[in-house]
């Protein structure tokens, strides 16, 4: 699939009709200019004496933009809407993975070899030895991507079937990135218990276990019986795959200041699955100064030996029910970690780094979408001599900080 331009989310490609004389195609550049419509790629699909079609591309702001358009260019005269498609739904037909063989079943011996009766001696030799499953099976390579849709990216619970297209998602990224063979494995429940056993019971065609897109708590209960009943790998994809990106992001930031983990101040900002296992690997790596926050407010809070003798289950450190104050309260954040998310050349060795984490996708009770300007009111600090610790610029435009208060 070739791209063509920059990435859009809302990208239509509309068939019309148009009269073939002078001035129509105008109406509908004029239409979509005024529409704040993007226009694109324009292709002659064919002509005659007196009409054109013509595939024409353009990038909307939303669903309900998208159908104004197309709705309004099919109300100009001597224009005629034949069709219309939405990009990434056309991506998306009849499913985005598929299974292919290694090689083609050519002629009865290849068929005999593959199949009964030659499999029957691969099947034996495995029952003898169940080891032996690895060598001549696609177990080694195979992967299941198991959710029950119940935390589909950050839409909320859709259901198993609205997650499936997510998991055909996460299996070719699988295969593109690290050459591995992982199938979507969605489940019609929603009990833990019952994912656990339907996991065990197909476990036998797998080498490891991703879990996928499932809410917090439960995903911590599903994901501890499974290791407990399971001989293979088990990973909650949520979890483990965030915090392993986050301390390596952390680490490289830390050896470009020159600066020491265990010298860090952390806030994590969002205690879901991600946030969670973001805190335990900190803990785990070394990390003495973490604080975290949730929609209660600050609710991980303590001494580093207190905070690491419990990180195999954070949650006995969690305090939702007396909170410390919140990441917007001046005061309480200035106490529980002085200088947070400021870098300081005082002397005094220390580094201090802001980490956020939201199960919303930006930061908890904020929506400015700069995390910098949040850290700023958020310690009372002034806006000259200020430089920028936390590498994350304003998320909501997508640009990087460059290490610089703005002026």
């Amino acid at each position: 699939m070739s791209e063509i331009g920059p990435y859009s989310n809302y990208r239509l490609t509309v068939r019309l009709e148009l009269a073939n004389k002078p001035g129509i195609f105008a109406r509908v550049a004029a239409l979509l200019a005024e529409e704040q419509a993007n226009l694109g790629a324009v292709d002659l699909v064919s002509a005659t004496k007196t009409r054109m079609v013509r595939d024409i591309t353009f990038d909307v702001q939303n669903e309900e933009h998208g159908e104004q358009v197309v709705t309004r260019l099919g109300e100009l005269p001597d224009v005629t809407v034949l069709s219309a498609s939405d990009r990434i739904f056309l991506l998306h037909l009849g499913g985005k993975i598929r299974v292919g063989s290694k090689f083609p079943i050519s002629t009865r011996n290849v068929l005999s070899m593959v199949y009964t009766p030659g499999v029957g001696r691969v099947a034996q030799a495995i029952a003898k030895d169940r080891s032996k499953v690895y060598t001549f099976t696609s177990k080694s390579n195979s992967v299941a991507v198991v959710s029950d849709g119940s935390a589909v990216l950050g839409l909320g619970n859709l259901g198993p079937e609205a997650a499936l297209p997510v998991m055909e998602g996460k299996v070719m990224l699988f295969k593109e990135l690290a050459g591995i063979d992982a199938w979507p494995i969605c489940v019609n429940t929603q009990e833990p218990d019952d994912i656990v056993r339907i996991v065990q019971g197909i476990a036998p065609g797998f080498g490891g276990i991703n879990l996928e897109d499932i809410s917090a708590p439960r995903c911590f209960e599903i994901e501890r019986k499974l290791k407990q009943v399971l001989d293979i790998p088990v990973m909650h994809d949520d979890q483990h795959g965030t915090a392993v990106v986050l301390l390596a992001a952390l680490t490289n930031a830390l050896r470009v200041t020159g600066k020491q983990l265990e010298q860090a101040r952390i806030v994590v900002n969002g205690l879901g699955a991600a946030g969670t296992a973001c805190c335990r690997m900190l803990l785990a790596a070394g990390a003495a100064h973490v604080l975290g926050c949730d929609k209660e407010g600050i609710i991980l809070y303590g001494e580093a030996e207190q905070l690491r003798a419990c990180r195999t289950d954070l949650r006995a450190c969690l305090t939702r029910d007396s909170p410390k104050g919140t990441l917007r309260d001046d005061r309480s954040v200035r106490r529980q970690c002085g200088d947070c998310c400021r870098s300081r050349s005082d002397g005094s060795g220390s580094n201090r780094l802001c980490v956020g984490e939201s199960r919303s996708g930006g930061f908890a009770g904020d929506r400015s979408g700069s995390f910098r300007d949040l850290c700023d009111r958020a310690v009372g600090l002034s806006q000259s001599d200020q430089q920028c610790p936390c590498l994350s610029g304003d998320f909501s435009r997508g640009t990087r900080c460059s290490g610089q208060r703005d002026q």
